[in-house]
């Protein structure tokens, strides 16, 4: 949560600051020290070398954990929109009046998922969305109920039942896979071992006298790269998010008339 709470910009800020001022720190203790370049460049060349292969390695464990994280997201999103799907079509064939019920609460569920999409984990908006979720399941649950109650001999409700569980539980996996970030320290290593190994490597060429220029632009890449950690770990709030255009698209297909009439109750 340490980075979290922070804006896209304030990150970018915060990040670039570190990563440039770290480099322009060793740039500039690297010049003050540039008399000793004898004595100092081959233990300073060695200690860079061996530290930029750390950090790189670091860094590929950093963005491979926010991939993983963000290709989770994707594919929990896109089930829970098929399962929904499925839930909606089931409840065509559920009796009245417990069907038009149904169907307007599913709609509403989905409207609800989409708004969850676009909310900030950990928020007091997402807390109230899963709030209004956990309540209309609760209804759909309750009259679910009823139907089996009422004609527990049939197959319709019994398949509904099955699927209105799988939607629920495609809910929870949801907001667990929203909730699921990279661990801090994790990022504060990142981020300091990357600081670290520039300063070094800045430090190093400003005593051998070498052109700082592939420095500075190895120190902008580096940053975008732990922006590109950062940002995919912000499932709702980056410039990297989670498109939700399937269950944009699954909401308006429900919007339509049901592709059944249904039968009398």
């Amino acid at each position: 949560m340490l980075f979290f709470e922070l804006t896209s910009f304030e990150l970018a800020v915060l990040l670039f600051g570190i990563i440039l001022g770290a480099t322009a720190l060793g740039v500039f203790l690297g010049r003050r020290v540039h008399h000793l370049s004898e004595d100092l460049k081959e233990p300073f060349g060695v200690l860079q070398g061996a530290l930029l292969g750390v950090v790189g390695l670091i860094l590929a464990f950093g963005l491979s954990l926010a991939v993983g994280r963000y290709e989770t997201r994707r594919e929990v999103l896109v089930d829970e929109t098929n399962k929904i799907g499925t839930t909606y079509l089931r409840a065509q064939t559920l009796p009245e009046p417990q069907r038009s019920r149904s169907l307007d609460l599913l709609i509403e569920y989905t409207e609800s998922a989409v708004q969850l999409s676009e909310s900030v984990p950990g928020s007091d908006e997402q807390a109230a969305t899963e709030a209004h979720e956990e309540r209309l399941q609760r209804e759909l649950w309750n009259l679910a109920g009823q139907v089996l109650t009422e004609r527990p001999s049939e197959n319709a409700p019994r398949l509904y039942v099955e699927i209105l569980n799988e939607m629920i539980d495609a809910q929870d996996a949801r907001v667990a896979a929203l909730n699921n970030r990279v661990p801090d320290p994790v990022l504060i290593l990142e981020v300091v071992g990357a600081a670290f190994a520039l300063g070094l490597l800045a430090a190093y060429l400003a005593i051998v006298g070498r052109g700082m220029v592939p420095v500075g632009l190895a120190a902008v890449l580096v940053a975008f790269l732990l922006m590109v950690i950062f940002d995919l770990d912000r499932p709702t709030r980056g410039w990297i998010t989670v498109p939700d255009q399937v269950l944009k698209d699954e909401l308006a297909s429900m919007e339509e008339p049901p592709a059944y009439g249904g039968k009398p109750g």
